[in-house]
């Protein structure tokens, strides 16, 4: 089943919307590609990968003001 931002997962209410956003964004890519495999799975990965990518995009953003 594919999420949105206002149907989602139990486990992602509590996280940041940038955060949450991309993770939804990850979960469908992954429900799409990968049918069969587990939705907490997913959800799990999706997480992780989301707050690497906004962490990731957070520090480049600041690393600009910076300079």
């Amino acid at each position: 089943m594919p999420w949105t931002k206002t149907n989602y997962p139990v486990s992602m209410k509590n996280l940041p919307v940038k955060v949450r956003t991309k993770a939804i964004e990850i979960a469908n890519a992954m429900l799409k590609e990968h049918p069969k495999m587990d939705e907490g799975e997913i959800i799990a990965t999706a997480t992780k990968n989301a707050k690497g990518v906004t962490d990731k995009k957070e520090i480049s953003a600041l690393n600009k003001l910076s300079v």
